[in-house]
């Protein structure tokens, strides 16, 4: 039996490869003008597999692995439950209480700020690339909320607000009408418009159950 010591390479298991087909045949029965025909995925295995089933599924798409999808990096904190952390690391516990969860970077990992950074530079790769197309992201938690708060120019009191009522389910679509290069008649970007958050009807049709995984260690209660 192997041995993963990252949790980016840990494979899909078998539930979440029926979640995934689940959310392929999904795709694949929208009208075609509303199927992806851009896919980009985080390098974490979970991740590249769920896109590759919906690629399988889709046909002649193009696909693509982006290192800026990954997810958040925990350093030192990684596979520690809150209280762990906070036992070990009492130091970043009261920095993280005085700057916030918005802010605070665990040593050798990544605040949000920082993840929301790698966002921005891929959405204007995106822009540059694949100007039209309709493009599905393949991530995590944090690049989810992450790339909300930036289309939707939210303020970091209102993304935590959003993390804060519950963990992002696993093959859940979050989507939007509009594109990022749509300018309207006086030269403005029109805004982008959330039509779909959580959405987990692909994997409830299919009698999966819906299942989530916190974007960071929390306390046990």
């Amino acid at each position: 039996m192997a041995v993963v010591d990252r949790d980016a390479d840990v494979p899909l298991s078998p539930l979440g490869v029926r979640q995934a087909r689940a959310l392929a045949r999904w795709f694949a029965a929208l009208p075609p003008d509303e199927r992806p025909n851009v896919i980009a995925t985080s390098p974490h295995e979970r991740a590249r597999r769920t896109a590759s089933i919906i690629h399988e599924e889709l046909g002649a798409v193009d696909m693509l692995t982006d290192e800026r999808l990954r997810e958040r990096e925990l350093g030192a904190f990684d596979r520690l439950t809150r209280k762990g952390w906070s036992e070990r690391f009492p130091e970043q516990a009261e920095l993280r209480a005085r700057l916030g969860k918005f802010y605070h970077r665990p040593p050798g990992g990544e605040s949000w700020c920082d993840v929301i950074l790698r966002l921005r530079t891929f959405m204007h790769d995106v822009q540059r690339r694949y100007a039209g197309a309709r493009l599905l992201v393949v991530a995590h938690q944090v690049i989810v909320l992450g790339a909300r708060y930036i289309l939707e120019e939210l303020d970091e009191a209102a993304i935590l607000a959003i993390d804060a009522r519950g963990n992002i389910a696993n093959c859940a679509v979050t989507a939007y009408a509009g594109s990022l290069t749509d300018r309207s008649a006086e030269g403005r970007r029109e805004e982008m418009r959330l039509v779909l958050e959580n959405h987990v009807t692909p994997v409830e049709e299919a009698g999966e159950p819906v299942t989530t995984a916190p974007d960071e260690p929390v306390a046990p209660r």
